[in-house]
This record gives structure tokens, C-alpha cells and sequence, in this order.
């Protein structure tokens, strides 16, 4: 319980005072999307609404009610009024909660991440849907589509109570949620990409579905800097299969080789459907994700 005078936490995901700040940021998307609802950003695509973009020649079956009379009194000719549409982006959080993401704290900086990144949607009028895998059988738990800072408790009350544990690959969490979605937007990809699937198909999937990724990896301190020496035996901690390994000091450089060739691979299949990648430690401050790296690096602003 909160000292006499200490404001009690909006959530314990994420500080009052990052959440003061996190209400002046939004997620700065670089494509556009259409969907039906009426929202604040402007899409690139003729529509009916009262923002007011060109001109174009009138074709056969047009609505004359958008022809300009004025035009067609001086010029003789049909020209019909074309207006940008006003569309609503629909934010996605995805959450891997498989096993791997249990090790040394990285599901609940994925679920810190989730919080800000939904609250930033929330508070940008953009309809926002959370959805977390965990097992390969199972479907994802998921918060429905909702918007509006009234959804923000819910929000964070649904992330607080989730628990990892599972054999999902983030490809199959990536593809599982599509039959629930609608909607055009940014799907934000919350986890360590440790998988030996076909993260091509995944993503595939998401573009095909109008959805902008937004990968977003989380590695351990010890994932990316390992301290081994000697023989060790490294077991996979959601198949259960083991390899031994002599001599693991040696082998250290071949690792750091393998998981930046592996990065730049994922970040190619995120930037060439449109996307972004970033991997950041579990061990990193969340502030100086939130309100430093991100905003450096396009994510936000």
C-alpha cells in the first residue's frame, strides 16, 4: 500500500510519470492506411469527406453530385471534386509469451512495451487489439478491438495478468491472430525472434493483411553478451532438446556472427514490407527506450 501522500500507480507496468509523458507521443507510421471508421489521420485515397484534395475528369457513372458546376460553366467540361479520405489506424500488439521469453525478464519488458505502445494508440484515437501466444495448439488470448482513453485500464489490467510459458514460434502467434483481425494499420511484434520457422510466410501474411510490422526484438543481457568457458550443455527451453558443447568460449564469436547476420535478416523482412526493426536488452531502463530510442530511431514522435 502507497505512503500517506504518494500517488498511488495508474498500473504497475509503467511509472505515473512515464505515462505523463508517453500521452504527448504517437506512433509515427511511414504508410498509409484506409479502414471505414473516421479517425485523425488523413490516408492517400479518395474519399467523401470534408477534407478537399483535386481534381479529375468525370467518367461514366460518377455521382454528379461531386461534379464542380463552376468549372463546367467556364470550361464546358466535367471535372469531378476529389476529396482524402479520413481514416483510423488500427493498432495491433502482438506479445510472444513462449517459454524463451521467460528467461531473465524479457515478457515483462514485452508487456511494458505493449502498455506504452497501446496507450500511445489509445490516446491517438486509433483502435487498438492486443493479442498473446503462447501455445502452438492454442489459439492467442486476445483484448478485442477497443479505443478511447475510457479503454486504457483495460488495457493495462488485460497485460498485467498474463503468464508465459509455451511452445508457440512467433511466426505461428503472427499467423494465428489474422482470423480474429480487421482493419488496416501497424502490427507491433513483441519478441525475441528466437525460432527456427519461416518468419517469411508470417510476415507475409501481416502485409497481405494491410498491416505494417513493427518488429520489435527483446534479448537478455545474456543473449547477447554470453558468459561461457569450458563444457556446457545448452538446452532449448521450449522444445526440451539438448546439445552439448565443448570448449563453449571458442564457439562465442561464431555465436555473435550468427545473431547479427540473424538481425539484419529480420530486419530486411520487416523494412521491405514497409516495416521497421529494432532489438533492444531486456537489462535496458525503459525510459531510455521509450523517450530516447524510439523516438531517435522513427518509431515514435
Amino acid at each position: 500500500m502507497p505512503d500517506a501522500g504518494q500517488e498511488a500507480r495508474v498500473t504497475s507496468l509503467l511509472s505515473n510519470e512515464a505515462l505523463a509523458r508517453l500521452e504527448r507521443l504517437r506512433i509515427s507510421s511511414s504508410r498509409r492506411f484506409t479502414t471505414r471508421h473516421r479517425g485523425e489521420r488523413l490516408a492517400g485515397k479518395g474519399g467523401r469527406t470534408i477534407e478537399f484534395s483535386d481534381y479529375r475528369d468525370y467518367a461514366p457513372g460518377d455521382d454528379i453530385r461531386f461534379v464542380d458546376w463552376n468549372i463546367f460553366a467556364r470550361l464546358n467540361r466535367p471535372y469531378m471534386k476529389v476529396f482524402e479520405q479520413e481514416e483510423q489506424m488500427h493498432v495491433v500488439l502482438l506479445v510472444d509469451a513462449s517459454s524463451s521469453m521467460l528467461f531473465e525478464d524479457k515478457f515483462w519488458r514485452a508487456r511494458q512495451l505493449a502498455a506504452a505502445f497501446g496507450m500511445m494508440s489509445l490516446l491517438g484515437s486509433e483502435r487498438v487489439s492486443a493479442y498473446v501466444f503462447n501455445a502452438a495448439a492454442g489459439e492467442p488470448r486476445r483484448l478485442p478491438p477497443c479505443g478511447g482513453r475510457a479503454n486504457l485500464l483495460q488495457l493495462f489490467g488485460f497485460l498485467e495478468k498474463l503468464e508465459g510459458g509455451g511452445d508457440a514460434p512467433v511466426e505461428g502467434g503472427m499467423e494465428a491472430f489474422l482470423k480474429f483481425h480487421t482493419g488496416r494499420g501497424v502490427a507491433v511484434v513483441l519478441s525475441d525472434f528466437l525460432t527456427f520457422g519461416d518468419l517469411d510466410r508470417g510476415m507475409n501474411r501481416l502485409f497481405s493483411a494491410g498491416l505494417q510490422t513493427f518488429g520489435l526484438q527483446i534479448l537478455s543481457g545474456a543473449e547477447i553478451a554470453p558468459d561461457l568457458s569450458g563444457d556446457a550443455r545448452l538446452v532449448d527451453s521450449e522444445t526440451g532438446e539438448a546439445l552439448d558443447v565443448t570448449s563453449a568460449h571458442q564457439l562465442l564469436d561464431l555465436y555473435q556472427e550468427y545473431r547479427a547476420d540473424y538481425q539484419k535478416r529480420v530486419a530486411q523482412l520487416c523494412r521491405r514490407r514497409w516495416g521497421r526493426f529494432l532489438s533492444v536488452s531486456s537489462e535496458a531502463p525503459i525510459d531510455w527506450i521509450l523517450f530516447d530510442l524510439l523516438p531517435r530511431r522513427g518509431w515514435v514522435e
